[in-house]
């Protein structure tokens, strides 16, 4: 099976301070974590609630946002990878989180996660969508400097239009042979992802 959480330094320190915090406390905060992750742009507690969550949990402002913002990025790894509750559960085992705060996380993820999961997949992660593309080729012949000289360049130019707006915005983007050579090869390791997921 494929780690989808990394054991790194801010993760290790994290579970130090999970694993501290009393497990009906952390279930709360979970579930308020849950709750609100698809909400973009939007915090789950406010500073006065986050100020009550320090005093409440024990921790100062930098241990509570490493503990909201792990639990949070714990989430929308299992959103990501759609990993059913016994594969987060292992996951979890494997960071030496505590078995309390593990049950914890897979079974608001069991309950919850299915209807995140959903509200995420209605979302449009982003805020402005293509709606044309054109493309237009130059061949530079010559320059002050260089009496031959060949260098072709694309041009394409992305209509872009916000959820909001009626007025397009174009973007120009320019490339080389090779520049777009390599653009090329990302969008079809994209679309190579996209089709994986169909």
């Amino acid at each position: 099976m494929t780690s989808i959480i990394k054991e790194t330094q801010s993760i290790k320190e994290a579970v130090t301070f999970i694993n501290a915090i009393d497990v009906n406390k952390f279930s709360r905060l979970i579930s308020r974590i849950i709750q609100k992750l698809h909400l973009k742009g939007e915090r789950t507690f406010s500073e006065e609630e986050e100020q009550k969550l320090q005093a409440a949990l024990s921790l100062d402002k930098n241990a509570l946002n490493l503990v909201l913002e792990t639990a949070a990025f714990i989430l929308e790894q299992a959103v990501y990878y759609n990993v059913k509750p016994a594969s987060l559960q292992q996951q979890l085992e494997s960071l030496n989180l505590n078995p309390d705060k593990v049950e914890v996380f897979s079974q608001t993820w069991a309950t919850a996660g299915p209807e995140l999961v959903e509200k995420l997949k209605q979302n449009i992660f982003s805020p402005k969508k293509l709606e044309h593309v054109s493309w237009q080729l130059n061949l530079q012949m010559a320059q002050s400097s260089h009496a031959r000289l060949k260098s072709p360049s694309a041009i394409l130019q992305l209509g872009l239009r916000s959820e909001d707006s009626e007025v397009q915005e174009n973007v120009f983007v320019e490339f080389n042979h090779q520049e777009l050579l390599d653009f090329y090869n990302k969008l079809e390791t994209v679309q190579g992802q996209l089709d994986s997921l169909t």
